[in-house]
């Protein structure tokens, strides 16, 4: 009996294209890390988040995706590529994203972000910020 994907090439050669078998590999996945500056601070307080894709292939399943920011203080940034059309083998993925963030308030906060394509999440990371009460904050209580 012969594989589906050799039965799918077998098809197209005959019908006078090319194919690619429906379950072959789409490139290795990279991780995600997400890093915040500063992790700890008294509020009010401007936090940088830095996202950055290590590992994985350069393929189109990972290219110019959205970027989701949730603050975990009721707000939420998305970042939608303006990218130029992908080229196999010559078109590098962006690995490096950041967001600036002003927490007001104390208490501890778990941000996350989430890299999208075509509808797709293809990668999600989670930080925590400790925002301890600064001057003129009223605050109730610890933010642990």
């Amino acid at each position: 009996m012969i594989s589906r994907s050799v039965a799918v090439a077998v098809l197209a050669a005959l019908a006078g294209g090319s194919a690619v078998a429906a379950d072959a590999p789409k490139g290795k996945k990279p991780s995600l890390a997400l890093r915040v500056t500063p992790r700890f601070s008294f509020s009010p307080v401007s936090v940088l988040f830095t996202a950055e894709l290590t590992g994985g292939d350069d393929i189109e399943d990972f290219y110019c995706p959205e970027v989701i920011w949730e603050w975990d203080d009721g707000g939420k940034s998305v970042q939608e590529g303006d990218c130029a059309p992908f080229e196999a083998g010559k078109t590098k993925i962006e690995r490096r994203f950041t967001a600036n963030h002003t927490y007001d308030r104390a208490a501890l906060y778990v941000a996350k972000v989430s890299l999208r394509r075509t509808e797709k999440t293809f990668a999600t990371q989670t930080v925590q910020v400790t925002v301890r009460p600064g001057a003129g904050d009223r605050t109730d209580g610890d933010p642990n």
